[in-house]
This record gives structure tokens, C-alpha cells and sequence, in this order.
């Protein structure tokens, strides 16, 4: 018992087989133990049945009396017993908890994957929302505004409109002052067209101010007004 303190040498200890260390360490841990303890006060009755024995012809003079032989060998076998039975229920034990791990896990995952959805996307347009639709192009935008300290942060949706094509998104104020967004190049076939039916989707900002913008334009560049989002 050098390593550890076992429960089971509750009969070696009683009957005086533990080496010097070992009796030492195990009454330490009887001082905390109340079943060892109590398995302790039943080898008292042991003690007295086998009172009738006397070991002192095998003992030199001096010595403590030693339990006959056949005790020594039969608590012997009964530690080794034990802690074989201990060594197995701890290994049932530890197999049990590692298939119920590898069950929850399995069950969670198939569980999870028959109800998982993909994260929502975050809306192209946030904040207060502007759409306009030019009649003599077709071309169909929206505009989403956010007012900030330092003027306001715009997305931008555009749809309905064939290219190849170069544009720039332009904030015009009351006063006709004009800010450029943001450009991009429109390629064939276009964006929210047939055979390109995802609009076209950007974000930009402008130092005005949400009260000083009157309208948004999209502009051609070259020349030519693509659409107009009146506010």
C-alpha cells in the first residue's frame, strides 16, 4: 500500500501485515474515514475468535504475536479480491461514461444538424428605407440611411439595369451640392436581369447630413441619369 491508501487493508492493518510506512499512512486516512473505521471495530470480533490461538511458539521472544498462517494468506487473498473487483468497476465505469459521451455527442450532432439553419444574412438596406423606379430606364433602387456625427452612412440596392455599363451613386442636397457615393461597373448581362437575377448591392457614406440630402442619383458616367430616389 506505499502508492495509496486503500480501503480494503482495513483486515491487514487490524491484524498487524502493513509495513511500517503503510500502517502510517493508513491511519492517517482512518482519521477521515468513518466506513474504515467502523470495518476496524468489527475485526474486533475477529480479534477475540482467534484469541484462542496461540502464535507464541512460532514467535521469537519480544516479538508481537502474529496471526497463524492460513489468516495471513486467507486476508491477503481477500485484499487481492477487492481490488481486483475495484480495478474492474472502475474501468465498466469509465467505458460507460465514454460511451454516454460519444452517445450525447453523436445524438446532438444529428439532432443539431436536422434542425441547424444557416445564420440569417445581415439586410443589404438598413435604416430609413427610400425605392424609386425610373420609367424610361426600368432601372429600380433602393437606398437605406443611417445618420451619423460625421454625415450618413448609406446602402445602396440596384436592380433592373443592363450593362456593360460604368456608374457612380451620387447624394445631392437641397442646395444641388453633389457627393459621390460610391462607383462600380455594371458587367453583362446586368443585375436583376434575365440570367442575372441578383441585384447589385454596396455600401458608401457621405459627409452630409441626413436632413441636408433632397435626392440620390445614379449616374452613367459619361453622361446620362440612370435613376433618381427622391427623399
Amino acid at each position: 500500500m506505499s502508492s495509496q491508501v486503500e480501503h480494503t487493508d482495513v483486515g491487514a492493518y487490524a491484524l498487524g501485515l502493513l509495513e511500517a510506512d503503510d500502517r502510517r499512512a493508513f491511519e492517517a486516512h482512518l482519521a477521515g474515514c468513518g466506513a474504515c473505521l467502523a470495518e476496524l471495530r468489527e475485526m474486533g470480533a475477529m480479534a477475540e475468535a482467534l484469541s484462542g490461538i496461540d502464535p507464541a511458539a512460532a514467535e521469537p521472544p519480544g516479538e508481537p504475536a502474529r496471526p497463524p498462517a492460513p489468516v495471513i494468506d486467507l486476508v491477503r487473498r481477500k485484499q487481492a479480491r477487492d481490488r481486483r473487483t475495484r480495478r474492474l468497476a472502475y474501468a465498466a465505469g469509465a467505458a460507460a461514461a465514454a460511451a454516454l459521451v460519444a452517445v450525447g455527442v453523436g445524438v446532438g450532432t444529428t439532432l443539431g444538424g436536422d434542425e441547424e439553419k444557416p445564420p440569417p444574412q445581415p439586410q443589404a438596406i438598413v435604416g430609413e428605407r427610400h425605392q424609386a423606379t425610373d420609367a424610361r430606364t426600368g432601372a429600380s433602387g433602393t437606398v437605406g440611411l443611417v445618420n451619423k456625427k460625421w454625415g450618413t452612412q448609406i446602402s445602396f440596392e440596384l436592380t433592373k439595369v443592363k450593362g456593360p455599363l460604368r456608374c457612380h451613386l451620387e447624394a445631392v442636397s437641397a442646395s444641388g451640392a453633389r457627393t459621390v457615393v460610391g462607383g462600380w461597373r455594371v458587367p453583362a448581362p446586368g443585375y436583376g436581369v434575365p440570367g442575372s437575377p441578383k441585384p447589385l448591392t454596396m455600401q458608401g457614406a457621405t459627409a452630409l447630413s441626413r436632413t441636408e440630402i433632397s435626392r440620390f442619383q445614379v449616374v452613367v458616367d459619361g453622361g446620362g441619369t440612370l435613376l433618381t430616389i427622391p427623399l
